[in-house]
């Protein structure tokens, strides 16, 4: 039986090649969360630099895939209010394996920067309802401070939820994206075909990667000092 279009992979990977790669992705996705989790770090979550390499390798739906298998191991190990979210889980590693293997938006810094924000805005978007509507507008995390810290400058309830996310989704999905194209630049060739990635040298991909960290933690910092400004 022909394999569905949209799980179709890249012809140099296997399914069982598949398989192993999104059990791998997964569990970056959950050593990740679970040290941001663990350390109470504000602002940046960690837990989709695997869902970005399986997507980009693979293709989106088995990024999607590898993004809720994390959720739904961290919901039953170290952190149950995460199942919900897998929802943007899914919203995230479809845009960045449409993105980047569909549009060949990683095919130069600038648009692979550009990228990553519109997954944040989509990460926020899709995230807001969430944190609203099922958790009351905080889940116990450390962003949570950063949602109050707007509603101490006058901003509402649902608008801070919002801002909150925005920019730690800013922060976070940049810092994942960078941190995974390096991982994924540095598998063999192989694995490799078919991508358009920022510059052809790996030298040229780490300076992508690490621009793209540096912007994430600006936008961290703004995060976390922007309200006191107020």
């Amino acid at each position: 039986m022909a394999q569905p279009a949209r799980w179709r992979l890249p012809r140099q990977v296997g399914a069982t090649q598949a398989v192993m790669i999104v059990a791998l992705a997964a569990a970056i996705d959950v050593l990740g969360g679970f040290l941001a989790r663990t350390l109470a770090i504000p602002v940046v979550y960690l837990d989709s630099v695997g869902t970005f390499v399986a997507a980009v390798v693979l293709g989106p739906w088995w990024g999607a895939a590898a993004g809720a298998a994390y959720n739904a191991v961290a919901s039953v190990s170290f952190d149950p209010g995460t199942w919900p979210f897998a929802a943007v889980s899914v919203v995230v590693a479809l845009l960045w394996g449409y993105g980047i293997r569909g549009l060949g938006l990683g095919r130069s810094g600038a648009s692979f920067l550009g990228l990553g924000l519109v997954v944040a805005v989509a990460s926020a978007v899709a995230a807001s309802p969430i944190v609203l509507w099922v958790y009351g507008g905080a889940t116990g995390s450390a962003s949570d401070a950063i949602t109050f810290l707007f509603e101490l400058v006058g901003l509402g309830q649902g608008p801070s939820v919002f801002a909150s996310n925005l920019v730690s989704n800013a922060a976070d999905k940049l810092i994942a994206a960078s941190i995974g194209l390096a991982l994924v630049q540095a598998l063999p060739e192989t694995y490799l075909e078919g991508l358009r990635l920022p510059a052809q040298s790996r030298l040229g991909v780490v300076a992508t990667a690490a621009v793209g960290v540096a912007i994430g933690f600006v936008f961290a910092l703004l995060a976390l000092l922007w309200p006191h400004a107020g």
